[in-house]
């Protein structure tokens, strides 16, 4: 059980060329990356919602997880399993899409600059 493709929403694509312009970071898998790990972190789950991903922005999760692909597989479905009770392939990609684009949004208001991104990881 796997992802195959990340997309993003074309919100969540125009609040991450806000986040590269502020943090000068130029890749959108690190910038997916580090969102996916303060949603991760938070500890609620991510409200319900449906979250259409129709910006031109994808990557393949090869991509998006570089050579730690497989951990964050693994803390993804962790999580899910840990607040589902259960994990299969629909809830896989429903709730790393919720995660994702929630994650993009706390590093969207809490980030004006690359120190403060840092500062959300200590």
């Amino acid at each position: 059980m796997s992802i195959e493709t990340v997309k993003l929403s074309e919100k969540a694509k125009n609040q991450l060329v806000t986040i590269k312009r502020h943090t000068k970071i130029e890749n959108w898998n690190v910038l997916c990356r580090w969102a996916l790990m303060l949603s991760l972190q938070e500890k609620s789950v991510p409200p319900h919602e449906e979250v259409h991903t129709n910006s031109n922005i994808e990557m393949t999760w090869k991509v998006f997880g570089g050579e730690f692909a497989d951990i964050y597989m693994a803390m993804l479905k962790q999580r899910i399993y840990q607040d589902e009770g259960q994990l299969d392939k629909d809830k896989l990609s429903y709730f790393f899409k919720l995660h994702l684009h929630r994650g993009i949004s706390y590093l969207f208001y809490k980030t004006k600059n690359i120190d403060e991104m840092i500062k959300l990881a200590l």
